[in-house]
């Protein structure tokens, strides 16, 4: 996939998808374990990790549905396109046998023999029967032309009714994730507003470092991801925005598709597919630049800034920010 081009959405846009990824991750992290016998507010903070959690698998299979949808699209366009032009040529080659077929009836309505018979002069019938003989092979291979354009066409109809199809059924699937996305988060922002000041405000602090990293002898891995970089932390401060991939706002993996397009990268849309976009490396190894993805179904991704710090785009209502690389399991490392 290619670098995206959308700018920051609401309601149903595109690339809704990722955010929600981005909201749950940093949002599990921030909450951590919950003991047993754990006093109601902590409670309440694991009710809200699990919302967020599910909020961005939701999101993930909003991504992909959106993306599928987007896909499909531009293929019934093409399709569309090539039928309409094939129907031209199918007009086109008719109104040619029509001709052909015209002047053949009106010059050899006789039986050969019977026309030779009677013809005033037999060397001009000769010659006129020959040039006739001739468009007869021509206009056989017209019509053999003709069939195989007919054929060529009715597969493209059935070819376009069936990305048809499947563009309506990804259409729906996009529509069911974004509800499934917006109920969670909904119902985890209630619990949210619910919650005393003091800790509604410790929650939004809990994963951050407040630490900026130095940058001193971590050097990037290549001059475009000295540009990613330079391009992130140039994002600080920007708020979060379910689906959005910049320049207003962010969701995870839209800050890091949009952060890499800044130096001429081109990154999948999705926080699973920008795993594997580049060479997969330890944590030991990482530089800044390295994409870093979070759980086992890398539902979240931040880039690697050095000192141990990574910045990404946290949840709703938390801006672009550094935390801690370890901040929550790591999936994979990955350069791209």
């Amino acid at each position: 996939m290619g670098s995206h081009r959308r700018p920051a959405p609401s309601g149903l846009d595109r690339g809704a998808t990722s955010a929600t990824l981005c909201v749950l991750s940093a949002a599990a992290a921030a909450l951590g374990v919950v003991p047993a016998g754990a006093a109601p507010q902590d409670d309440t903070r694991a009710k809200v990790d699990r919302l967020y959690e599910q909020a961005e698998r939701a999101t993930e299979a909003y991504n992909e549905a959106d993306e599928r949808a987007d896909t499909l699209r531009e293929q019934v366009t093409r399709a569309q396109d090539r039928i309409a032009r094939q129907q031209g040529r199918i007009n086109t080659m008719r109104d040619a046998l029509g001709s052909l077929a015209g002047a053949q009836y009106r010059s050899g309505g006789l039986d050969p023999s019977l026309a030779l018979m009677f013809s005033d002069n037999p060397d001009d019938y000769l010659d006129r029967a020959a040039a006739l003989d001739r468009i007869g092979v021509h206009q056989a291979g017209e019509l053999k032309d003709l069939q195989e354009a007919q054929r060529e066409l009715s597969q493209e109809r059935a070819e376009a009714r069936r990305k048809l199809a499947e563009l309506e059924k990804s259409r729906k699937a996009v529509v069911h994730h974004k509800n499934t996305v917006e109920r969670k988060l909904a119902t985890a922002r209630r619990l949210l507003d619910a919650m005393p000041d003091r800790e509604r405000a410790s929650y939004d602090r809990a994963s951050r470092s407040g630490r900026v990293p130095d940058l001193d002898g971590a050097a990037p891995s290549s001059s475009r991801a000295a540009a990613a970089v330079a391009a992130a932390r140039a994002a600080l401060g920007r708020p979060y925005i379910w689906g959005a991939n910049g320049p207003a706002g962010f969701d995870c993996s839209g800050l890091m598709q949009w952060s890499y397009a800044q130096a001429g990268v081109g990154l999948p849309r999705t926080s699973q597919a920008q795993r594997g976009a580049g060479q997969q490396v330890p944590l030991s190894q990482a530089r800044p630049g390295d994409l870093i993805t979070y759980r086992s179904d890398a539902s979240h991704v931040a880039m690697y800034m050095g000192n141990g710090q990574v910045i990404h785009a946290p949840y709703p209502g938390a801006p672009v920010r550094y935390d801690p690389v370890d901040m929550m399991p790591i999936s994979a490392v990955t350069r791209p």
